[in-house]
């Protein structure tokens, strides 16, 4: 078997795409250069290159054709924009990898852009996947903004803030949020927030052409709770009011609904309203699908990025 660069494997990633998206889904190639970012030359060029490479005959011999069918399914079913679902590697189901690659393409994608964006992120092991897989790209006509506060309560910084790395790659001007997750009382919240920095940084997150968030389960073992955030008590009673994920530190119920609760009374993130951007999520595994099928269900995203086995269970 051929070994291949990383750079090739991801032009036949997209090749396969084009190719099912042509040949099995019956889009044009207008339509596959606008569901893909790229030119409707570059669209044609993809399709062939899905004959060429021997992955189209009669039926798409891919590993990723059914990867897209699952996106398919679940963007009719939930009502997304878009799903891209990533092979799952039995031998390192937690890995982040494919996943990682595959929001990296839209963030590129966005840092490409010649006219100005706002670019918001989350933090967490995923958005820190992500940035990870990002190249050099000068970006400085962009603004990078943080969705969620960057600071725990000992005033330590978070291990997984994405934004000031992904900062150093494009040299893009960067705005953290240098506030703890959750403060202990909500009107010192609503006095931190309508302070500058603060008040600016939130106006820029409220405005961002483009957000990457992860999504949290609010299980035993809860990132919030794990990281310090809340207590124990405080997640149990999340939990009895009917928590079951979070989204940069928003609880919500099954149904997506932010929980009106104390917990989300002190939380100082830019808020999880439903999108009037793209707010693309990163996010998988058995521990999650509730959380994400909420999520989902709320219209708290856009866009889900996950992996087959997750994917599988959310079509359930």
């Amino acid at each position: 078997m051929v070994k291949r660069t990383r750079k090739e494997a991801a032009r036949l990633d997209e090749a396969a795409r084009a190719g099912w998206l042509y040949y099995c889904a019956g889009n044009t190639q207008d339509e596959i250069a606008t569901k893909l970012g790229v030119s409707r030359p570059t669209a044609q060029r993809l399709v062939s290159a899905a004959v060429s490479e021997g992955l189209v005959k009669v039926r798409l011999d891919h590993p990723i054709a059914h990867c897209m069918e699952l996106g398919k399914a679940i963007c009719e079913k939930y009502e997304l924009a878009a799903c891209d679902v990533v092979p799952t590697d039995p031998a390192a189901p937690e890995a982040m990898f494919g996943m990682a690659q595959a929001a990296a393409t839209y963030l590129e994608r966005a840092l490409q852009s010649p006219d100005p964006q706002i670019i918001a992120l989350g933090t967490g092991r995923a958005m820190r996947a992500m940035v990870d897989e990002v190249g050099r790209i000068d970006g400085r006509h962009h603004k990078i903004v943080s969705l969620v506060g960057t600071i725990a309560h000992d005033g330590a910084a978070s291990f997984y803030d994405a934004v000031i790395d992904l900062a150093d790659r494009t040299r893009a001007p960067h705005y953290p949020l240098p506030i703890p997750v959750i403060i202990e009382d909500p009107q010192m919240r609503q006095r931190m927030q309508q302070q500058p920095p603060m008040d600016n940084i939130l106006k820029l997150a409220a405005e961002a052409d483009i957000r990457f968030i992860g999504v949290g389960h609010l299980g035993d073992d809860a990132p919030l709770h794990i990281d310090g955030f809340i207590s124990k008590d405080e997640l149990m009673s999340l939990r009895t009011s009917g928590g079951i994920g979070e989204v940069i530190s928003w609880s919500f119920d099954q149904d997506g609904t932010i929980l009106d609760h104390a917990v989300n009374h002190c939380v100082t993130s830019a808020p999880a309203q439903s999108p009037t951007t793209n707010t693309i999520a990163v996010a998988k595994g058995t521990k999650k699908v509730k959380a994400i099928r909420g999520a989902m269900r709320g219209k708290l995203i856009s866009t889900l990025i996950t992996d087959e086995a997750t994917a599988e269970s959310l079509l359930q």
